[in-house]
């Protein structure tokens, strides 16, 4: 079975683009003194290049007391530095001080036990506001975004998960130096500006991204619920009582503990040249000071003693989670459950499609992903609408996924999942934007970037009695992890 397969995936491989096959070859990779990885692949097909700057280091790496911090850091990194954001930072920087000291002030009194008189916390919020209008005059906003938009760049982005924190740009290839000077600056000496202005909208992102929306609710109550040891069980935002706790001291702390050369990974892709990019990551990033790093998660979670299950009734569309813990990104069993998740839920033959949607109307909506993170042990989680009873739709998942234990699956059957798997692959690495992104993703997070370029020739590896094995380890009852959104009826407020 194993020749087979390597058989029929050499057949598809090769009307592939050369890029796609030859990776491992394409990228050049070079390590700065300071420990910064710079990982590199020329692509002259336009005059552009997209740059890809990660730090491993995300929600799964906060303490108890600092938990939304990384996810608010993202967003003070767009504010600007001592040169960008600020027309005179000299007039600016002492009024930011006097800022978090009334700021501070006033969390204290408001979070404390002893609730304050009305006429302290008003008092303080108006020196506070007052304080806020005079910094405010110096301040520049969005500088960042227009600095880049004039200069030919897009897709200016950040984001953060529970392993990793990531900055994108794609420029003309003649503003390389441009891309250095501001983003070593960005990390080297930033300034966290409007930080409390900020917290509000962070506030207000939570309430509307989860505490107004069900589905993501019920992802947030899954995950709490899946881990009791590890840090994947926090949402990568903060509970509600986190981010109302966050100050500037707190994040400017976590930014020098984290944010270090030898804990990321650069990668430019696109109309460049190897030899100058080393020369200007160099001069621009070549003098961050390496740190010592805390950033390994220790905390490991137990193996489940039985099944697990959290149901919240709220106005929305009926939908369940089904889940089984899974071994990390880079482990061998991750690769056999890729394919299982093409076998079973990819394309209308696939067998879910078939059994559960097509055929007997049992649920809708299909689909299942990984998650909440990749470089430690994580779940493999179906996401359906349920269209029968929520009891049935679980036994026939449980049937199919039996089925998996018991018959081998057909070598026509694994030909087509790798097939519409390497599809995917390429279009991860269509884009100059998508491949330097894959590529930091990889080295942060799934054991390195050799293993999105081996991709291919790993999966081909896999046989009908791995998958049987996976499926017989994981898909347990006492491995599974329920989640079930029931709803109910919309309030009708009478008119007043």
């Amino acid at each position: 079975m194993k020749i087979l397969l390597a058989t029929l995936l050499l057949a598809y491989v090769c009307p592939l683009p050369s890029h796609a096959g030859q990776l491992l070859n394409k990228v050049q990779e070079y390590r700065l003194k300071n420990g910064l990885t710079l990982l590199m692949v020329e692509r002259h097909s336009s005059p552009t290049f997209a740059a890809s700057i990660r730090f491993k280091v995300g929600s799964a790496n906060e303490r108890s007391y600092e938990r939304g911090t990384a996810h608010m850091l993202e967003h003070m990194l767009f504010k600007g530095t001592r040169q960008l954001g600020t027309s005179n930072y000299a007039a600016e920087q002492p009024l930011l001080e006097k800022i978090d000291q009334i700021a501070q002030r006033l969390d204290a009194a408001e979070i404390g036990d002893k609730k304050p008189a009305t006429a302290t916390t008003d008092a303080l919020q108006k020196e506070l506001a007052e304080l806020e209008k005079q910094a405010g005059r110096y301040q520049v906003t969005n500088e960042l975004f227009k600095l880049y938009a004039q200069n030919g760049g897009n897709g200016l982005n950040a984001f953060t998960n529970r392993d990793s924190t990531t900055y994108m740009v794609e420029l003309p290839s003649n503003k390389l130096e441009l891309w250095a000077a501001v983003e070593s600056d960005r990390f080297k000496n930033p300034v966290l500006r409007e930080f409390y202005t900020e917290r509000s909208v962070v506030i207000e992102e939570r309430r509307r991204a989860y505490d107004e929306n069900p589905p993501a609710k019920l992802r947030e109550q899954f995950y709490a619920l899946a881990y009791q040891t590890h840090p994947y069980r926090q949402p990568t935002i903060g509970w509600p009582s986190d981010i109302r706790r966050l100050s500037r001291a707190k994040v400017a702390s976590f930014l020098q503990s984290h944010y270090a050369p030898n804990n990321a990974v650069i990668a430019l892709v696109g109309d460049i040249q190897p030899e100058q990019a080393i020369k200007l990551v160099e001069r621009y990033f070549g003098d961050m000071p390496p740190k010592p790093l805390e950033t390994a998660v220790v905390d490991q979670e137990e193996p489940p003693a039985g099944e697990r299950r959290v149901e919240l009734s709220a106005v929305g569309q009926r939908q369940l989670l089904v889940g089984f813990h899974k071994p990390a990104a880079q482990d061998r069993d991750s690769l056999v459950f890729d394919l299982i998740a093409g076998i079973l839920t990819k394309g209308r033959t696939s067998r879910l499609q078939q059994n559960l949607a097509l055929k007997r109307k049992l649920a809708a909506g299909i689909s299942v992903f990984e998650g909440p993170g990749r470089r430690y042990p994580n779940l493999f989680i179906f996401q359906l609408t349920p269209l029968k009873s929520p009891a049935n739709v679980i036994q026939a998942l449980q049937n199919e996924l039996e089925r998996l234990q018991s018959e081998p699956v057909s070598t026509q059957e694994l030909h087509r999942v790798i097939n519409l798997l390497l599809h995917e692959e390429l279009r991860a690495m269509a884009t100059n934007y998508s491949l330097a992104r894959a590529l930091t993703e990889y080295e942060a997070t799934a054991g390195g970037w050799r293993n999105l370029a081996t991709y291919r020739s790993r999966l081909a590896q896999i046989t009908a009695e791995d998958i049987q094995q996976t499926a017989r380890r994981y898909f347990i009852q006492e491995n599974r992890i329920i989640g079930m959104l029931t709803p109910v009826k919309a309030e009708v407020k009478p008119h007043e």
